[in-house]
């Protein structure tokens, strides 16, 4: 039954494809029922390889393979139902078959991903997922803006996908073949390729996970639609960086330097980005800078090897941030916007989805008892470094705050402000299907906080190979958990409304932070790339586009005219002989021509006079020879 695993994400790859073909057919039937269906079919698979752990080969020019651990079993029931949840949600807004095509293999992509063995084909579900991810932001891609911003991200993440190739590279030139390529066996390299290996892994996974500096990306990302914002920014593309460093703890530890970079560059993210969050005016926006911190934390866990406390916020994150962007999406849909100062009374308006985005944030803030509460504990009980635990404690305070901000802006009370200046038109209400998947997720994001208990944490642990993880500490839990609630309820106090009536700066809590500042403008990260990357790499272009077109060009032209005018100049005195011979030649030809015409006169008296001189020479020239 191994070969089943083949089927788990060649289903929906062959469902998306048979959708986008009807899409270019212009028949579309039922994409939303057949996407949905397949994303049935496509959980139930997952779990049932969850359960078998099921394993396969194959082998064109390298030895490429499929395999379910207690890892990837995690990930590929994550990805299958967070999958499936925005599958029933985009049902009650969007109706094409292009939409859920993409969808679909987006998610083969990202189930292939994760249950990669080697790196050949994990790069190619890698590439594969970019290019969907790149077609889902510019979905709407006549708003030239939209596109811009899916070029942007596709840029971006394409730059960080470059490492990955570094690493592929470097495995193969380490040792024979596919065995080099082997996930498991990267950190048994020689110790320079291993360097190089972990760097390219590095660098691929911080910016597929929108970490710094890459982490601006994922700003632009909110140009899609809100279920592909939901899917990104919880199981599938941006969390498949924090997999692969979870996968790869043991090549990090082994070089002895990378371990500490992820570390360090995960708890920055988790900080900086957290600041950014409670900055933030838009709710996606807000939503999209706390994915990255909250990613951070991930990538935090891969740095000081909480694998088992990484792979449980992975997968509370997902449904609590799957839950959070659905519920924007509901707003988005029902009242036109998703400005803050416009969402004054959104939750009050529509209950089921005020209550359940008030699980996800609560949730997100760490509070207690809900699930990253108890999984962000499992990561931060794992630092040794006291720089590196006050930081990532910040971090989670932070979570609190930007938490607080969106919380506390669509439960207060509708005021003049409320919906106004909103960016499309509002249906003015939240279809089934739209509510239908929230209070799922919210089960979820509060129910997982059980992997704390230190039995189920501990076969937690055995399931995703962590066998030196060890149960959170009550005392940090406590700590943690006292600290969350009184910034939670500090921000919720002190989310009020302007004194001035025509003020248009919100009062950001978290140090002053203006409108128009550097946290607010995602740390300028997006210019700082234009002004030191992007722009140097242009200039260069267009500097070797011109010395190709004038220099190489030119030398290329000038050394042809040198060789035609030697060919000519050659060719000269040969070629005037020659003529001077073939026109004497023709000369004769044509005279003799002119003399054996001469007596072709048509009388047939001359006829017989020159038979009869014929003959007559004829007789002569015989009797001289005889």
């Amino acid at each position: 039954m191994n070969g089943l695993l083949w089927v788990l994400p060649a289903l929906p790859a062959a469902v998306g494809a048979f959708l986008l073909a009807a899409s270019a057919c212009r028949r579309e039937f039922a994409p939303r029922t057949v996407a949905i269906g397949t994303g049935v079919l496509t959980l139930a698979l997952a779990g049932y390889a969850a359960w078998t752990r099921p394993a396969v080969t194959t082998t064109i020019v390298f030895t490429s393979g499929l395999s379910v651990d207690g890892l990837s079993a995690v990930m590929v029931i994550t990805v299958a139902a967070v999958t499936l949840a925005v599958l029933v949600f985009a049902a009650g807004e969007l109706r094409a078959a292009r939409f859920y095509g993409l969808m679909l293999i987006f998610a083969a992509a990202m189930l292939v991903t994760v249950t990669a063995t080697d790196l050949v084909l994990l790069l190619m579900a890698w590439e594969v997922m970019g290019a969907m991810s790149y077609a889902l932001i510019g979905y709407w891609w006549r708003d030239r803006e939209r596109a811009r911003s899916a070029t942007i991200a596709f840029v971006t993440t394409r730059t960080g996908d470059l490492g990955l190739y570094l690493a592929a590279g470097a495995a193969l030139l380490s040792g024979p073949g596919s065995a080099a390529l082997a996930l498991s066996g990267l950190a048994g390299a020689g110790s320079g390729a291993r360097d190089l290996i972990a760097a390219g892994v590095v660098i691929a996974a911080l910016g597929k996970s929108a970490q710094l500096p890459f982490s601006f990306w994922l700003s632009r990302a909110m140009a899609g639609p809100s279920p592909v914002s939901a899917l990104l920014h919880s199981a599938t593309m941006v969390a498949a960086g924090a997999y692969l460093l979870l996968r790869s703890q043991p090549l990090l530890a082994a070089t002895g330097w990378a371990a500490d970079v992820v570390a360090w560059a995960g708890a920055l993210t988790a900080l900086l980005l957290g600041a950014v969050a409670v900055a933030q005016r838009d709710l996606k926006q807000l939503l999209a800078a706390s994915t990255c911190a909250q990613l951070g934390f991930m990538v935090l866990a891969a740095g000081v090897s909480a694998v088992a406390g990484g792979a449980a916020h992975l997968v509370a994150h997902a449904a609590a941030k799957s839950l959070l962007f659905l519920a924007a999406g509901a707003w988005l849909t029902a009242l036109g916007t998703k400005r803050l100062t416009e969402l004054h009374g959104a939750a009050r308006r529509f209950p089921l989805v005020g209550v359940t985005f008030g699980v996800g944030a609560l949730a997100l803030a760490g509070a207690p008892p809900l699930s990253l509460w108890v999984t962000k504990d499992a990561i931060l009980g794992a630092i040794d470094d006291p720089a590196l635990y006050g930081v990532a404690l910040v971090a989670a305070l932070l979570a609190a705050a930007y938490a607080a901000r969106a919380l506390a802006q669509v439960w207060r009370p509708a005021d003049a402000r409320t919906r106004t200046g909103t960016e499309q038109p509002g249906t003015g209400r939240v279809g089934t299907l739209e509510r239908l998947p929230l209070p799922v997720l919210a089960l979820v994001a509060a129910g997982f906080g059980i992997v704390g208990i230190p039995a189920i944490f501990d076969a937690w642990s055995r399931l995703v190979g962590d066998r030196r993880a060890h149960p959170v500490s009550p005392g940090e839990l406590a700590l943690s958990g006292g600290l969350a609630l009184i910034v939670l309820l500090a921000f919720l106090l002190a989310q009020k409304p302007a004194v001035t009536a025509g003020s248009r700066r919100s009062r950001l809590v978290a140090a002053g932070v203006a409108r128009d500042g550097a946290f607010a403008g995602w740390l300028r990260l997006e210019p700082a790339a234009r002004a030191l990357v992007w722009r140097p790499l242009t200039a260069l272009a267009r500097a070797a586009a011109r010395f190709d077109d004038r220099v190489v060009d030119g030398a290329v032209h000038a050394a042809a005219r040198a060789v035609l005018a030697a060919a000519r100049l050659a060719g000269r005195p040969f070629e005037s002989g020659v003529d001077a011979a073939v026109r004497t030649v023709a000369t004769a030809v044509t005279r003799l021509g002119g003399l054996a015409r001469r007596p072709q006169t048509g009388q047939v008296h001359t006829y017989f006079a020159q038979a009869a001189v014929g003959l007559i020479l004829l007789a002569v020239v015989f009797a001289l020879v005889r």
